[in-house]
């Protein structure tokens, strides 16, 4: 707590910096805010964010138009990177720092074929990425089924990619967007071929039962909106193995929904995607790109707080040592804090 906090009464959070006038209430938001070392933060001043929307903001970071943190703000117009949000020394490190940052669009290999599959499921390292495209049914044609799929690995390269014969009669193609046409689907998988496919690549020869309690060989599966994906596969897949760009909470908007994946790839990697005709394999690698982008944030590794289920805010501060916090430093009650996420930085312990 600084010393002009503690002149005039004021109890000020480590993180955010709000100030409360009693001890309790500062508690009271500990327990709520869920602060700690995975928060997106401030590289000038230190401030925890919820997300990198809301850093943005208080960055002025993108044209924000919000209230932001005017000494910050002019710091970082001169020496932050828009993109990963970092303050480098000076203008030409800034530049080679943005060189780097700035991704390229990677082309829909439209006529790449996918490798031949490998052998007992093997290959492709520990992370896959799944994407696909939809096609209409129903009477109006916005009943959503899958019509593509493809499933790539951390290098990018192809495992499976194939067009999907759907169950049901499809009434609009949506060819301005999927370059799908009827001919396309003619010769394509069946759903369950295509579902069968995807999940022994995520399996990677571990028995389903098994890998819903504990990974094994099990491989974590990146996407953006991946219920809906799987959904139109007919598949499911542990929970603790997904990694959602659409649903990671230091990648949502301030309002905590989602972005979309053309949005995210333009903020954070600097490039434009889902243009004319849209392949799937492009929506993989932006996602896997994203992915890898937050699990190599330099976040402590030995916070306490390094495992897959993150502890309850009653468990972080349980009620009956309230007294106990109420005589603990702002800074002691951030020590103490948990996020209520799993935060991607960990899976490069899991190696």
């Amino acid at each position: 707590m600084d010393s002009s906090s503690e002149a005039h009464g004021r109890h000020k959070c480590a993180a955010c910096f709000r100030q409360f006038n009693r001890i309790e209430h500062l508690v009271e938001h500990m327990r709520t805010a869920r602060h700690s070392p995975h928060d997106p933060r401030c590289a000038l001043c230190g401030k925890h964010c919820r997300s990198f929307e809301a850093l943005r903001d208080h960055l002025g970071a993108g044209g924000s138009s919000l209230p932001k943190a005017v000494n910050c703000a002019a710091e970082f117009a001169a020496r932050g990177c828009t993109l990963c949000l970092g303050v480098q020394p000076g203008a030409a490190t800034l530049r080679a720092h943005r060189a780097n940052c700035q991704l390229s669009r990677t082309p829909p290999l439209m006529a790449r074929q996918p490798p031949p599959p490998p052998q007992g499921g093997g290959g492709g390292g520990r992370v896959l990425a799944l994407g696909c495209k939809m096609v209409g049914a129903g009477s109006d044609g916005s009943l959503d089924v899958c019509a593509r799929v493809c499933v790539v690995d951390e290098q990018e390269s192809i495992l499976f990619e194939t067009f999907v014969k759907p169950l049901i009669p499809v009434t609009h193609y949506r060819y301005e967007t999927t370059g799908i046409r009827p001919e396309h689907l003619r010769d394509g998988m069946t759903v369950k071929q295509a579902q069968r496919r995807v999940q022994e690549l995520l399996l990677n020869g571990e028995q389903p039962w098994k890998a819903r309690t504990s990974r094994g060989r099990a491989r974590a599966l990146v996407g953006h909106g991946l219920d809906h994906d799987l959904d139109a596969l007919g598949m499911d897949y542990p929970a603790y193995l997904k990694r959602d760009t659409a649903t990671y909470p230091p990648l949502m908007k301030t309002s905590r929904l989602s972005n979309s994946l053309r949005f995210l790839t333009q903020t954070y990697l600097g490039y434009d995607i889902q243009t004319g005709h849209q392949h799937p394999y492009e929506d993989c690698v932006a996602a896997m790109r994203l992915y890898r982008r937050m699990r190599a944030l330099p976040h402590p590794k030995n916070a306490g707080d390094a495992d897959a289920s993150p502890a309850s805010a009653d468990q972080a501060f349980p009620a009956w040592r309230q007294r106990e916090f109420e005589r603990m430093t702002p800074e002691e009650l951030l020590r103490l804090s948990t996020p209520d996420y799993y935060c991607w930085c960990l899976d490069s312990i899991d190696g």
